[in-house]
């Protein structure tokens, strides 16, 4: 059957119909693939975020489907689809590496990122060394976003106990210390070292993915020489297209901002 898209009636119809084959397909046919869209639909067409919230962690759990489990894990971090809920990181934290471990780039990105951070919640356990090798792994499936983050740990690299020196620099009693009064570290006191040609080389790859921040990145790294020989004709091209795909994404939004306040019919 042919659908009039512009026609109201037709859109509901089909609608309901995509739900009733993704319901079939996920509890008759056994399909992970059918599951994880029932979830989709669930949440984005119904928004039944409880509903979604089980069917994800069910095809993740039953069928291993690396994107359901990256999916809870957001819905646990954020305590999404739980009335009342907070959320829970030690349930994302789970699902993410489970997710990872299956291939799914993002899912890498976030037991990554929970691990690596000083600012993530005091449930996870900070290990750098176990994030790094997520955000490697996210990377080497190109996530532009997960090399972004490799490019900066390895610009300013990655203290053992940054808040340790941040006191012993703000006291100045250390006995090595530089002339601003601040403690001279060493390569022992950093779990990833500054490395600007890995740096460079995460930010390249980061931008060839378009991720904006990094091509800016890349710009200041071509125009300072730092990690690649100066070259300011490549520090302008950079520049330029980091500034075209911000002047993307303002278009997208204003796009969604424009469809958000047209509505859609109920």
């Amino acid at each position: 059957m042919a659908y009039d898209l512009k026609k109201e009636s037709d859109v509901k119809e089909y609608v309901d119909k995509l739900g009733v084959e993704y319901r079939f397909g996920c509890y008759s046919e056994k399909k992970p693939e059918a599951c994880h869209l029932l979830g989709d639909y669930l949440e984005g067409i119904k928004k039944d975020f409880e509903k979604a919230s089980k069917v994800y962690k069910s095809t993740c759990d039953d069928y291993g489907y690396a994107k359901s489990c990256y999916k809870y894990g957001n819905y646990s971090f954020l305590g999404k689809g739980k009335s009342g809920s907070k959320g829970d990181p030690r349930v994302a934290y789970e699902y993410y590496e489970k997710g990872c471990n299956l291939n799914d780039s993002d899912a890498c990105l976030h037991s990554g990122l929970l691990l690596v951070s000083r600012s993530m919640p005091k449930e996870i356990d900070r290990n750098v060394p176990k994030g790094l090798e997520f955000l490697t792994k996210s990377c080497d499936m190109n996530n532009a976003t997960a090399c972004f983050y490799l490019s900066g740990m390895h610009i300013s690299g990655v203290q053992k106990k940054p808040e340790q020196n941040a006191v012993t620099a703000s006291v100045g009693s250390g006995t090595s210390s530089s002339p601003a009064g601040k403690t001279q570290l060493k390569d022992s006191d950093y779990i990833v070292l500054k490395d600007m040609k890995k740096a460079f080389q995460f930010a390249h790859k980061a931008c060839e993915l378009r991720n904006m921040y990094a091509c800016a990145n890349l710009s200041q790294m071509y125009a300072r020489g730092d990690g690649i020989e100066k070259n300011e004709k490549e520090a302008e091209k950079y520049k330029k297209l980091a500034l075209e795909m911000q002047d993307e994404v303002k278009k997208q939004q204003e796009t969604l901002g424009f469809q958000q306040g047209v509505g859609m019919p109920n």
